[in-house]
Order: C-alpha cells, then sequence, then structure tokens
C-alpha cells in the first residue's frame, strides 16, 4: 500500500499539472518509442525556452485532467492517453512545433519489427567482410556478390526494403553490419489540443516544400489572371504600365501619330517602306513596257 509520503508527493504533481492544463495555449503528446534518452535530452535543451516538457505516466495525466476545471476542453484528450508518452505544454502553434520535432529525428540501426523510414538502398562496393558465412547472409537477403582481392563485394545497388515496409530480423542484422541505418527516431506528436480543437498527427504533417510549391503556383496564376484583365495592384502595377506603353507604343507606330518617342522609329518604318518601293520600280515600268509592245 503506498505510503502517505508518496500519496503526498502524487498530489502535489497532479496539483502542478492542473496548473500547467490551464496555463498553456496547446497540450502536445508525443509518443516516445524509440526515443533515446541522449535524444530526448537534447530536445528538451534545444525548446526550453518555447516548450515545457514532461515525462508523466498516463494516470497522473488522467487525474491531473480530470481535476482541471478551468479548461474542461482538455478532457478531449483522455482517449489519446496511451501508451508511453511525453507531454509539451507551449503557446506556438502546433504545426510548427510538429515541424521542429520531425528536424529534430536521426536515423539509426534496425531492429527487426521495425519500418523502414525510405527506400533503403544497398550501393555496390566493397563490404570489408572476408569470405565466409557473409556471403550466403548477404544473398539470403537478395544482394548479389562477388569476391574480389580478399573481401566480399556487392555486385549491383540492390533496394532490399522499401519505405514502410516491415523489416525483419534477418535484414536488420545484415543493414547494422553494413552500417546501414534506415528507421528514423525522435520525436512525434501523435496529437495536439489547440483551444479545445483536436488535432491528430496525420494533420499536423506539413509537405512544406509542396505548400512553397502551390502557394508560389497560386501567385503566379492570380499574377497572370490580374495583367489579363488589367486588374492594378501594388504588386502588378510595373508590370501593367510596360503592357499600357507597348500597346500604346504599337498603335502609334501602326497609326503613324508622331511623337517624341515614335518619331524615329515612324521615320526608319518610312524609310524601310520607300526602298521597298523603290526595289520594285524597275519591275513595274519593265512590265508597262511590255505590255505596250
Amino acid at each position: 500500500m503506498p505510503s502517505k509520503q508518496i500519496l503526498q508527493q502524487k498530489s502535489k504533481e497532479v496539483e502542478e499539472l492542473t496548473k500547467l492544463l490551464s496555463r498553456y495555449r496547446i497540450i502536445g503528446i508525443a509518443s516516445l518509442n524509440k526515443v533515446r534518452a541522449a535524444q530526448l535530452q537534447e530536445f528538451k535543451k534545444n525548446l526550453a525556452d518555447k516548450v515545457f516538457m514532461r515525462v508523466l505516466k498516463n494516470t497522473l495525466m488522467k487525474l491531473a485532467i480530470e481535476n482541471c476545471k478551468e479548461n474542461p476542453e482538455v478532457k478531449k484528450l483522455l482517449e489519446h492517453l496511451k501508451g508511453s508518452n511525453i507531454f509539451m505544454f507551449t503557446d506556438i502553434d502546433p504545426f510548427k512545433l510538429a515541424l521542429i520535432l520531425e528536424r529534430g529525428k536521426v536515423k539509426t540501426t534496425a531492429k527487426a519489427g521495425d519500418i523502414a523510414a525510405f527506400d533503403v538502398v544497398v550501393p555496390a562496393g566493397n563490404t570489408g567482410q572476408p569470405p565466409g558465412p557473409i556471403i550466403s547472409q548477404l544473398n539470403a537477403v537478395g544482394l548479389p556478390t562477388r569476391i574480389e582481392s580478399g573481401s566480399v563485394w556487392i555486385n549491383k545497388d540492390t533496394l532490399v526494403v522499401k519505405k514502410g515496409e516491415v523489416i525483419n530480423e534477418r535484414l536488420a542484422s545484415m543493414l547494422s553490419k553494413l552500417g546501414i541505418k534506415p528507421v528514423e527516431a525522435g520525436l512525434a506528436m501523435t496529437v495536439a489540443l489547440d483551444e479545445g480543437l483536436i488535432i491528430k498527427q496525420d494533420q499536423l504533417k506539413i509537405d512544406v516544400d509542396g505548400t512553397k510549391r502551390n502557394v508560389g503556383n497560386a501567385y503566379a496564376n492570380a499574377f497572370a489572371l490580374s495583367l489579363s484583365v488589367g486588374y492594378p495592384t501594388q504588386d502588378n502595377m510595373m508590370a501593367l504600365l510596360q503592357i499600357a506603353h507597348r500597346e500604346a507604343y504599337a498603335l502609334a507606330i501602326g497609326a503613324a501619330i508622331s511623337t517624341k518617342e515614335t518619331i524615329r522609329d515612324l521615320i526608319r518604318k518610312a524609310h524601310a517602306e520607300m526602298l521597298s518601293l523603290s526595289s520594285r520600280v524597275p519591275t513595274l515600268q519593265e512590265k508597262a513596257a511590255t505590255e505596250k509592245s
């Protein structure tokens, strides 16, 4: 049976958690699956001025949530208290936080049952291993080999597992021997509560490069449309003036309207037309002489 001191300590901790739940706008939950202690300490250090992190038992968090009267919306987190978690309390945007956590992931060696974080291609080259059981082990995972200069070589670049596939024990062992790290380890938010709104892991993922491309394309299309309809904005005013000047200039040349800007080109145009006409004069004279005869 828990001692009085332990119960008092837990009660105090629940009280502190309750205050945290009321103080911060964002409460995030991240899984600690495959997260190393050193990595966790690095995250805490780097985000100390932005995020308050606590590794807590789900039972304590549940008690704090049920005890939080000032922010009843936190009860929405109860159904997400599963597995081993770290809880994050912050006021920064949850999507920004998810991105920071994603960029903090590191590659690590695989164990049986791990999921490949990317397509794993074993490159051709010297394994540095002497001939022996290694040959059958490499062949067993689909790697073609040869013996050269007393070492086992892999003949060609070979895809051994695709992104999202499970890595079996045999392949995990071989990739470890070859120094290939196909698994990403780090914190990933499973859910965030933003002022009463639950945002799940798949919704927190943002394709930054894809979003930039989409915004760029949208801007380019909107810019082209504004030019085509002559809708003036701060961004397109210079381009609209250039188009208007070009069209007015072409109209002035076509209508032979002389201005300070067009006179030089009008003279060039008249000169060119004169040369074209003069080159045809002998032909016209010959044609007239032929008709008289």
